[in-house]
């Protein structure tokens, strides 16, 4: 079966389930908007946080067809043998996010962090399974606790097609690698919606520095939510005359919708001060106006890659290094930071697409907002 697959820097569609995607765009940042008061890392992106990998599967066929994958692999090893201390931070709960309980109980997660549809998680959880199962090691295991979020694309998307397949969320996590990660129509962000704008994946980064520990924060978003679009404190979405509730307070979008936030970083930190540092990127989505509203899945997942942290099968005793609750400042404000950025980027690496049935989402009109930021 042939996959065809957006490529958004050339008019038309490529015949190839591994072709890169080139995009125009430019970043909130490359526009000439740095976001924050700390640096990026080299790429801005959560693959700057060392040993991270991103892989993405974009699924683009004939006009119903806008989906697809985006697996967060945490550190090149054996997962499930060298577990990831984590926690996960509810913001809105309308949404289908697996394996949060056991995250929840036990304060660790085991498996890559794959985001996609809400009609394919199921496909998501078996695909995240088959991949473990397969690793060296991982022969005689019997429970895999596979962590998989969702955003509903069924606007663009003929999601009731269920069109991912655990194959395809395995090639997604084959493909993952370091370095640039491809954000906009891409992955799991290919057929969703922000603002009533187009939105997609998005990434940013902060590395704090050295007389604060040096450490990385790597965030990675799937933007799919509404509310009043701010960026940068300005309030693009009321001068726009484009927000929600419009046809109360002055035709009204739907508000509802959800957003995936994976936070990483390389801070020693257990579950509890990731719950904390989770809770920070709801924040981050508070700075670009987003409401969390009442059908919004609206979720947080953070790691800690530190690599004496591990949790490491056959060690009865685990002897970890926890950064103390006095130096966690610096690391929320940070989280924050990369968290709203990577919003905004979902959206400015974002493009116009049209989808199922007829429908059409229109881009965040950048030239408009770059106006506006100039002449705040």
């Amino acid at each position: 079966m042939k996959w065809l697959i957006y490529k958004a820097a050339v008019v038309g569609l490529l015949l190839s389930a591994n072709c890169v995607t080139i995009s125009a765009q430019k970043t909130l940042r490359e526009c000439g908007f740095p976001i924050g008061i700390f640096d990026t890392g080299k790429n801005n992106a959560i693959t700057d946080v060392k040993g991270v990998k991103v892989g993405q599967l974009t699924c683009i066929e004939g006009d119903s067809i806008r989906t697809g994958v985006t697996a967060i692999v945490p550190h090149s090893g054996n997962i499930f043998r060298n577990k990831v201390p984590a926690a996960i931070y509810i913001g809105n709960g309308f949404g289908k996010l697996a394996g949060y309980t056991q995250v929840k109980e036990l304060g660790n997660i085991e498996t890559p962090v794959v985001l996609t549809n809400t009609l394919s998680v199921a496909a998501g959880i078996e695909g995240v399974v088959r991949y473990t199962l397969a690793q060296k090691g991982n022969e005689n295991v019997r429970s895999v606790n596979a962590v998989v979020g969702e955003t509903n694309d069924g606007k663009l998307n003929k999601i009731t097609q269920m069109h991912v397949t655990p194959e395809m969320v395995m090639e997604a996590i084959a493909k993952a690698d370091s370095g640039v990660v491809e954000q906009g129509n891409v992955g799991a962000g290919t057929g969703t919606i922000c603002f009533g704008y187009k939105g997609g994946i998005g990434t940013s980064s902060r590395v704090l520095p050295a007389s604060l520990g040096g450490y990385t924060i790597g965030v990675l978003v799937q933007s799919n939510y509404g509310g009043v679009l701010e960026i940068d404190g300005v309030q693009v979405g009321r001068k726009l005359n484009q927000y929600d509730f419009r046809n109360h307070v002055k035709k009204t979008e739907n508000v509802d919708g959800s957003c995936m936030m994976v936070v990483v970083t390389d801070a020693p930190l257990d579950s509890r001060n990731l719950e904390r540092l989770a809770m920070r990127a709801m924040m981050g989505l508070a700075k670009t106006g987003g409401i969390a509203s009442n059908g919004s899945g609206d979720y947080v997942i953070a790691m800690s890659v530190a690599e004496s942290n591990l949790v490491k099968d056959n060690e009865p005793i685990h002897n970890i290094k926890v950064l103390s609750n006095d130096r966690m400042s610096s690391l929320f404000c940070a989280t924050i930071e990369a968290t709203a950025e990577a919003l905004w980027n979902s959206m400015f690496m974002a493009e116009t697409m049209e989808g199922y049935r007829g429908s059409k989402v229109e881009s965040l009109p950048k030239e408009k907002v770059l106006e506006l930021l100039r002449n705040r």
